[in-house]
């Protein structure tokens, strides 16, 4: 292995360590208060900046809002269950539609909680950031298409995370061919 390719290695490896140390929080772990738009995106942005999530703006809220994917705000103030949707979309987003996302946690909740749900979610991801290296021989029991459905979504953000952190650190410039 080259120096270059060694030194991309262990960044890998410090990516990797520092993925199994994110702690995502669970329902009962978020601020049981209303909080603004403000409040919000300082928090999410805090919450999933470290796994490498691309930052929320209150411009991204407003449209998720305005397309119905979360609940509208009460006198300009998120509660709990917004919280948790907005950092739910803010994961799977990259990935899949506005849409789609909603179409699922519907789904989802439809047969369970929105708290269990969530929680089962957040503890998959945990589950799978600490276990990078073989998560697909060690994934969480499934128990119902619930259940894997929440796992595949998973594996996608893993993935997505992965492949991004991967090609970052392997770039190199693409020499320009001569006309």
């Amino acid at each position: 292995m080259s120096a270059s390719n060694e030194e991309a290695y262990q960044s890998y490896k410090k990516w990797e360590e520092k993925l199994k140390t994110v702690e995502l929080p669970l329902w009962s772990e978020l601020p049981k208060f209303a909080l603004y738009m403000d409040q919000v995106t300082a928090l999410v942005n805090n919450l999933l900046g470290p796994i490498g999530v691309d930052h929320v703006t209150p411009a991204m809220i407003n449209n998720y809002v305005k397309h119905k994917a979360i609940i509208a705000p009460v006198k300009k103030k998120y509660q709990t269950m917004q919280l948790a949707d907005i950092i739910l979309i803010s994961l799977l987003k990259p990935a899949f539609s506005l849409e789609t996302i909603r179409h699922g946690i519907d789904q989802v909740t439809a047969n369970i909680y929105p708290q269990k749900a969530y929680d089962q979610f957040i503890k998959r991801l945990r589950f799978s950031f600490k276990n990078l290296e073989n998560r697909f021989g060690q994934a969480m029991e499934e128990k119902n298409l619930n259940d894997k459905l929440m796992q595949v979504a998973v594996n996608v953000i893993i993935d997505r995370l992965e492949s991004e952190t991967l090609l970052r650190l392997i770039e190199r410039p693409i020499p320009k061919i001569a006309k």
